[in-house]
This record gives C-alpha cells, sequence and structure tokens, in this order.
C-alpha cells in the first residue's frame, strides 16, 4: 500500500494543472497516490485528469462535489484519504523531484518513541528563494511555536499523519461562505502533538491573482463566520497578550460584518476583547475602507 497521499484541491484551474501532474510524474519515489478534489469546477477539470487516469502513470484518485471552499475541499480529502501520511498541494504549486523521497525518508527514520502528527517542510519560490529556514536547534516543535512564538517567516508545508487528523473535527461549513482558515485545525493539532522539521523543499509555490492570498480583506467580509470561528479558536489557544489582543481585534471586526453586538457571547477571552474593542471598531473601518477602493 502507498505510504503518502498528496492531495489537491481544485476550482477551474485545469489551466495550472499540467504543471503539478508533471512534477507528480518525475517524482524519484513513486510511494504515493494522487487526490484530486475538483471543488464545482466548470473549466474541463473533470476530461484532463480522466486523460492523465487513462495514461497510467501515477495513481489518481478524482473525486467531484458541490463548491463548498477550500476548508470543505479539505474535510472530504481526509475523509477519503487511507494512507498513513498525507499532504497538500495546491492546483498552482508543485512539487520538486525529489519531494516524495525525502518525506518518507524522514518518516522513516524517526524516532517511533516521539508522539509526532507528522513532518513541517519548507516552500520555496520558483527560483529557489527560501524565505526563511528553521534553525537547527528545532529538531520536533508545533506551527505555532515555529510561527507565533518565534516568528520565523515564510510558508511551511506541512505532512500530516492521517490517523492524528481524524482525531479532530472537520471545519465547519457555514451557508453561502467558501472560507474557514485552515490554520485552525493546525492549531488544535499542537496541542497534543510535535512535527519532525525539516529544511527540506517539498513545494514550490505560486500565488496567482486570483488566489486567496491576494483577496484577503474581502474575505473577512464575505465570510465572517468562518473567520470568527477561527478568531475563536485562535483565542482559546493563545499564550501571548499581544496574539490574543490582535485576534480579539479581528473577532470584533466578524462579529460587526455578522451584526453581532454582544461581543462575549461564547468568547474565550473576554477582558482582552474589552481592551481591544477600539481598535477593532478601528480594523472594522479600516477594512470596509480598503474593500471599497
Amino acid at each position: 500500500m502507498k505510504k503518502l497521499t498528496v492531495f489537491t484541491p481544485t476550482f477551474n484551474r485545469a489551466f495550472c494543472l499540467p504543471t503539478l501532474y508533471n512534477s507528480l510524474v518525475n517524482q524519484t519515489n513513486t510511494g504515493f497516490k494522487w487526490l484530486i478534489i475538483d471543488d464545482g469546477s466548470t473549466d474541463g477539470t473533470k476530461d484532463l485528469v480522466d486523460s492523465w487516469i487513462s495514461e497510467g502513470r501515477i495513481e489518481i484518485q478524482y473525486q467531484y462535489q458541490k463548491n463548498q471552499g477550500m476548508h470543505g475541499a479539505h474535510n472530504t480529502a481526509y475523509a477519503l484519504i487511507e494512507t498513513e501520511l498525507n499532504v497538500c498541494i495546491d492546483s498552482d504549486d508543485f512539487m520538486p523531484d525529489d519531494a516524495v523521497a525525502n518525506i518518507l525518508k524522514i518518516w522513516a527514520d524517526r524516532d517511533p518513541n516521539e508522539n509526532l502528527a507528522g513532518i513541517i517542510g519548507l516552500d520555496a519560490f520558483k527560483d529557489g528563494h527560501i524565505v526563511e529556514r528553521i534553525p537547527d536547534k528545532f529538531k520536533y516543535a508545533t506551527l505555532s511555536e515555529l510561527e507565533i512564538e518565534n516568528q520565523i517567516k515564510g510558508d511551511k508545508k506541512v505532512v500530516l499523519r492521517t490517523e492524528v487528523v481524524k482525531e479532530f473535527p472537520p471545519y465547519p461549513i457555514y451557508k453561502n461562505e467558501r472560507l474557514v482558515p485552515l490554520g485552525t485545525l493546525y492549531l488544535m493539532i499542537d496541542q497534543k502533538y510535535k512535527y519532525i522539521c525539516s529544511n527540506q523543499v517539498f513545494c514550490i509555490i505560486e500565488y496567482l491573482e486570483d488566489g486567496s492570498s491576494n483577496n484577503i480583506l474581502k474575505q473577512y467580509k464575505k465570510s465572517p463566520n468562518g473567520f470568527l470561528y477561527s478568531r475563536v479558536v485562535e483565542m482559546t489557544y493563545s499564550k501571548s497578550f499581544y496574539y490574543t489582543f490582535t485576534r480579539a481585534m479581528h473577532y470584533i471586526s466578524s462579529c460587526m460584518f455578522l451584526k453581532k453586538w454582544f461581543f462575549n457571547s461564547g468568547n474565550p477571552k473576554k477582558g482582552i476583547t474589552l481592551l481591544a474593542l477600539p481598535f477593532g471598531v478601528g480594523l472594522h473601518c479600516y477594512i470596509l475602507y480598503k474593500i471599497r477602493k
């Protein structure tokens, strides 16, 4: 049985999927399968994937669903994955030729006595640039330790143990919303598990102009329930006053988008939220100003 599932949520990205496909075909280790979650595409994605399945060069599983957004596609993927490990590679990204080999070797060489959720590796840009490497002192760490407590910058690529993912609730689905921040799952995992830290590059990234990284302020308005959920999770587990304060500001803005005026209802950090109230209102006004420009 394959050890690793590479899964790709996609929505009308048939134009960039061939680059990812070719990178998977070129992997030096074939101990993986590719799971494609088609989140309601209308651009011929299915026909393209069917042609690759007919080629038989790599193992491919295709699953179509009505559009639910990235988090809904992740829910579907996690429900379907049966391999020990999984990693998400977005439709506009691709893998270096040795990525699968490196992932499987790192996992095979792990200390079996460690309580591990998976592996944290690196993303790199097409020109090879890496924003910041993980310091050598971190043999094992949580994502929160790296990104929040130590401010290590740059995108990481997380390889998850499937058994661990299934311990935690799926992302909530809200009517007429298409985004719940994916980091909420990782934050919950951080409370129980650590990862092996590696400076191997698992993914080559490219941000497209229509990608979520380019329109995050608009998403705050379009998916207020999703972001409200995220802020509650973030405040619940935050160990830093500053981080809790900034999350409370965003929590207040999400409440205002929802016209939820009792800010402390269901709020895990009521005192800090009251302190953050004027700043949260200011943030909300700033978001409205930016998205109307």
